[in-house]
This record gives C-alpha cells, structure tokens and sequence, in this order.
C-alpha cells in the first residue's frame, strides 16, 4: 500500500446504506449496488444501459453493506487510526458522499444505543479508556474544540455568541501547519465532558429540510481533538507527543434539480458544492501525481485539510453511497472520487516535544504552585515551632511523602492546626489583658488592636493559603495520570474482549489484503502456467484472452464516455446554478440603481478592498484606528435624540420639570392670566337685586373664565 517507508496511502473504505421507504415505494427496481465483502469490491449497475453492458468494478481497502454494524466499521478501520493519534500522530476521518446517504449517522450514529453509536462516540470511548489503562507515569492532556464552514465562512460551535460572531481566520505556520485563529479549545477530563461539548456545538450546527433528507446538514463540521502525552524518555528527561484527531462530517453534494432547493438553501447548496469540488480537484491532483500544484487555497474546506492529504497525517476515507436507481450518477461520482483517493500518498511522522504544547506550561504552572505551598508548608512549620518550643513535630520539613495526595493532606492539615493554634494563643493573651487590673485602660486597648489586627492578617493568610491550595488542585485536575480512574474500570474480562475483537479485525484485514493481492498476481501469472498439447487449443486459450481484453477495452471506452457525459451534466447544472445566481445579482443591481443614492454608492464602492489571505472582499473602516486627528466631529449634543437641533437653554428648560415653558422641541405652551368666575346669589324678593344680579351674570369678563390655549 506505501511506496516507502516514510510514505502511507490514504485508507477508502466504502458503506452503502439500505433503500429507504419512499424508494422501496417507488418500485420494485432493487438496488444497483453490490458488495464482496472478503474482496472489497464494489460492482456498480447501470439502471439504464442494457443487460450486455459489463458492470463498473472498484477494489477498497475494505467495503460495508447495509448489514453492517457500526462497531465493525470502527474496529477494521478507524481503530488502528485513533491508535496511531494517542502515539502522537495526526489522523484524520472524513465522510464523503452525496446527501441522504448516512454520512452524519456513520461519524455520530445513535449516542444512546451502543449499537448504533458512531466514529466519533466510540473515538471519545477509545481514548479515555486507553488513557484509564496507560502506565501512571503517564500524564494526558485533552482538548476538543468544533467549527463549521458555513457560506465559505469559518465559525466557532462552541462560542456562546455563535450567531453574532465574525467569521473566524485561517493561519498557518512552520511548526502546526493551518489553524484557525481565535478558535475556542475545551479541556476535558472524561467521556462525559467531551460529550457534552460535542453536544453543545450540535446545537447550534447548521441544518435544513430538503426534498432528499430533512435534517440536511448544511456545512461541514470539524470536531479538532488534540491529545497530548508526557512521558519519562532514556535520557531521564519528560518528552511530549501531540497527537490530533479530525473528525471530519462533509455536506452532502446537492442537485439543485433533486433537492428543490430555492433562495437561501440554494446559495449553501452553491457553496457546498463549490468546496466540495475543490477538494475534488485537490484530489484529482494529488493522485495524477504530475501535477506541479495542488489547488488547496480554493477553497477553506481544502486548507483545513492540507495535512490530511498529502501531508503529515494518517487519513481514512468513508464513502458512502445510495443503493437506489434514481441516484446512479451521484454514486458513480462517489466512487470514482474515492478509487482517486486510494493514491494519495502522505507523509505522517510523530508529533515529539513541539512548541505549541501546552501540558508543558501545565506543568510548569503546577511545579511553581507546589513550590509556593511547600514555601507556606514551611513557613508555618516554623512558626509553629516557635510557638511550642518545637514539640510535637514528628515529621522533618525535607520529608517526602509517599504521594502527592498525602503530601496535600499533610500540608492542608499542617495549616489547619497553625492557624487553630494561633487562634487559641490570641485569644488567652486577649483575655490575660482583659483580666489584668494594674495595666491602664489606654495600654489595654492598644495591646488588645494589636491582638486583632494578628488575628486578621493570620486569616488572610489563610484564605490566601486556602486559594493557592485550589487553584493548585485545579491545575492538576485538568491533567489525567494513567493508571488512574477516569470513568468505572472495565474488569479483565472486558479487557481480553477487546483485544480479541482487535486481532479478529487485524485478521480480516489482513486475510482482505492477501486475497487482493492473489487476485492480481493470478491474473498476471495465468500466461505462465499455461501449457498447450496442440495449436487448437492455443487458439482457443488466445481467443478467449482476445475477448476479455475486448470486453476491458469497451469497458474503458464506456468508462470514457461516462466521464464526458458526467462533465456535460456538471457542466449543465454549473450554468444552471450560475443562471440561479445571476438572476439574484441583477434583482440586487437593480434595487441599488433605483433605491440607493449613486453618491452613497460610490462611497461604499471606494472603501472595498480584496484580501487575497482570505480569498474575499472586505470593507476598510470609515476612520483608520491609527489616525486619531482625522477622526470625524461629533455631532453636536443638542441634537442627539431630536429632529431638528435645539438651543442649550431649551434643553435646560425642558429638563426643569412639568411646569416649564418648554414642553416640546421649540413648541411653547402660553398660559393666560385667568380670573376665577363671578357668581351672584339669585333672590327674588327684590327686583333691584335681581337685574343687578342680572347685569353681573351677563358681564362677559367676570361671568365667563378665559379657557386655556394649547398650541399642540
């Protein structure tokens, strides 16, 4: 399989998953797929060629029919990866193949059966478990982060503002290769852990409904694990190997005229099948060998995995494909993909004691916390001494422990008996001064703050003992010791179960390759064997070598044919999406001819700029950060929150309350003078009375208050 020995091919296995109920509806057609399980190879039918037409044969590393069990898959062929990963290698697994075909279900499965779990759940179990099983001079460090490439835009799963963070960048240096930056990376100490953060980038993946699946996913996810392992070498000295583990889950390849897709869910169909023939592409030259450059800055799907093919990584390919009639072309495409990938080759080495490494900032920090607390471990000691005349200290202060963990006891009890026995001295010499009748009122009460004041600082000191002590215990909680238990140990039984079902799976494999190889060296030795008693005989034997060579050739010539329909067919749906598009872009022009100012055009037009790091278009910022005199004026704070600007001395009037003048903005509310009515008393016994009460009822000023006037 490798040209040397520095060299390794990428490892395709294929799975086909069973017929669904709408396309067992649809007919009695049965599937066009076939499997050999003991050669790994797959027979494809063409639905709609003649029955003389011979059938596509492809040979894999191994092949998985819609019996399989996930656990086989995982045992055959991810196992001796994720092996390689806790040795301190890169490994990459990667779905490929149209939508609706099982590629989510084989990464991830069902998590709550243990049948039906998938890679990435029996990875997570494969690791902690070997881990709970390593020798305990053993130190681990774990980290998992999740992304998604969604519209060609790189985001964090586990950012709590996922949905309004900026997309993410790509880097790439010496030592790591491509990364993303800013990227948020958890530390995890259990299976439980690593689930649950699995579980929360889940919840904020992208996906849809289409016609062929309705929880399509929308963008490939990334799930990043990096494992690293410190671990005494010959030289007595503490080396580190960084392994990392891609778990890689692809959108499916869509089309348009399949899916019925529209709007939205067309334009991430475009780009998903935009990067997904990028990596074609890098494929397809990666295999041809002859090609001087391989296109892996096309696109961000490709730049991520730039180690994982053709670089320093160990890579297995599932391909998964579609047993129905209906989707011939798709899992053709599929499987020439993958019959390309078969030769590529890479280049992995062990990740030794690399920059980047973080268990060994963990274990400086945690070395330099242990210091400080045997520093207080002995600062405490002394004081002690000097407190009981240096008895009952049965422990030297050069002591060692058996262990670390009675080496935290001791000190944590060490502390507690200071700080008790400081607090009994006080508190008797605080009552010596109390009960002392010849000392004055003033010396006991300053002798007395004295007493409190100790006390106070011995409680600081500790709190802050009892912080150092946490953090220190943090510190070293984020590190797992082999040896040690992570979850429940699984009993010997179990043990020897697992190693069985691993050298059941070696031999498999191994008794598939053997047969490959028979069958080709069958082939090729067949001329040799044969013997002839008469020329007929030879005759007959070249004829029928003449045929099969014949039906090889128009096999080939049909395989010819099928790549340029294939090309015509993408070429058709290309224009089509392009049509789609374009269609989008010319409603969108026109909105801004018609809508949007052509000065306000040409602003935005002249602040675009092209970055060729990240293969887009951005907009330059209105004022540079730098230039601090060019920044622009404020607007003038009278007019904040107004429609039009008003003077200081009517915001300071509308600002006094609700009896001023200014209620509004500028609008003045006047307020006349009102004279309170004048009533008269009717009496009817004398008539002078009454008209004067009459003339005064008339009188138009005294009878009548002037009403307000509000100008509103």
């Amino acid at each position: 399989m490798s040209k040397n020995k520095s060299s390794e091919s990428v490892k395709v296995v294929v799975r086909c998953r069973p017929l669904n109920q709408r396309e067992e509806s649809n007919g009695p057609a049965g599937g066009i797929v076939q499997m050999d399980l003991r050669l790994g190879q797959v027979i494809l039918r063409n639905p709609r060629a003649p029955a003389s037409e011979p059938q596509k044969t492809f040979t894999f590393d191994a092949v998985y029919d819609a019996n399989s069990k996930q656990r086989d898959l995982y045992d055959e062929s991810v196992r001796p990866l994720i092996d390689s990963v806790l040795a301190g290698f890169n490994g990459t697994i990667f779905a490929y193949g149209q939508t609706g075909t099982g590629k989510t279900y084989t990464m991830q499965g069902a998590w709550m059966d243990p049948e039906k779990r998938g890679v990435i759940p029996n990875a997570f179990d494969h690791i902690f478990t070997h881990i709970s099983r390593s020798q305990s001079d053993k130190q681990y460090l774990v980290r998992a982060s999740y992304l998604e490439i969604y519209l060609e835009e790189v985001r964090d799963l586990l950012d709590p503002k996922h949905g309004n963070s900026r997309a993410l960048e790509l880097r790439e240096s010496p030592e790591s290769g491509v990364y993303v930056r800013d990227l948020t990376s958890c530390v995890c100490k259990s299976i439980k852990e690593i689930e649950e953060v699995m579980n929360m980038g889940n919840q904020a993946r992208a996906v849809g409904a289409t016609d062929m699946n309705e929880h399509s996913s929308r963008s490939h996810a990334l799930f990043l694990i990096t494992v690293e392992c410190s671990q005494p070498g010959p030289d007595g000295r503490k080396h580190i190997r960084v392994g990392r583990l891609n778990l890689v889950d692809l959108a499916g390849s869509e089309r348009q005229a399949k899916t019925g897709v529209q709007g939205e869910r067309l334009k991430e169909a475009a780009k998903i099948n935009l990067s997904l023939s990028a990596l074609g592409n890098v494929i397809s030259a990666l295999a041809d060998g002859r090609s001087s450059h391989v296109p892996y800055r096309d696109s961000k799907l490709t730049r991520l995995l730039q180690d994982s093919l053709g670089g320093n990584a160990k890579t297995v390919m599932v391909a998964t494909l579609g047993p129905s009639p209906q989707h011939y072309d798709e899992t053709l495409t599929t499987l020439r993909y993958a019959n390309r990938a078969k030769n590529i080759q890479n280049q992995p080495r062990v990740n030794e004691d690399p920059k980047d490494a973080l268990l060994r900032e963990f274990q400086r920090e945690i070395a330099r916390l242990r210091a400080q607390l045997n520093h207080r471990k002995w600062r405490s000691k002394q004081k002690k001494e000097q407190v009981d005349g240096g008895e009952g200290w049965e422990r030297d202060g050069d002591e060692e422990t058996e262990g670390e963990e009675e080496e935290e006891e001791v000190v944590e009890k060490e502390a507690e008996e200071y700080v008790k026995l400081e607090e009994q001295r006080l508190e008797m010499e605080k009552e010596a001064i109390r009960g002392d009748q010849f000392m004055l009122a003033e010396e006991k009460q300053r002798l007395l703050g004295e007493k409190e004041r100790m006390m106070g600082d011995l409680r600081k000191e500790q709190e802050a003992t009892e912080q150092l002590t946490a953090k220190y215990k943090a510190m070293e909680s984020k590190l797992l010791v082999g040896g040690k238990n992570i979850i429940d140990h699984t009993n010997e039984q179990q043990k020897m179960l697992e190693m069985k079902r691993h050298e059941i799976a070696e031999q498999t494999r191994s008794e598939r390759e053997i047969q490959q190889q028979m069958l080709v060296q069958d082939e090729e030795t067949l001329e040799l064997r044969e013997t002839f008693t008469s020329l007929q005989q030879e005759v007959e034997a070249k004829t029928k070598k003449l045929k099969k060579l014949y039906a090889k050739l128009q096999c080939i010539k049909a395989e010819i044919q099928d790549v340029n329909d294939e090309h015509v067919r993408s070429r058709q749906e290309l224009e089509q999406t392009q049509n789609e598009l374009t269609r989008e872009l010319k409603f969108k022009y026109l909105i801004i001819e018609n809508f949007i100012p052509p000065e306000e055009k040409n602003k935005i037009m002249n602040r675009l700029t092209f970055d060729p790091e990240e293969d887009q278009w951005k907009f330059q910022p209105l004022v540079p950060a730098e230039s601090k005199s060019s920044q622009m004026k404020k607007r003038p704070t009278s007019a904040v929150g107004y429609k039009r600007p008003i003077s200081q001395y009517a915001r300071v009037a509308i600002a006094m309350g609700a009896h001023s003048r200014y209620r509004a903005e500028n609008i003045m509310f006047l307020e006349l003078d009102m004279t309170p009515p004048n009533t008269a008393s009717l009496d009817r016994s004398t008539d002078a009375e009454s008209n004067q009460s009459h003339s005064v009822d008339n009188s138009p000023t005294k009878d009548r208050g002037v009403r307000k006037s509000r100008s509103w």
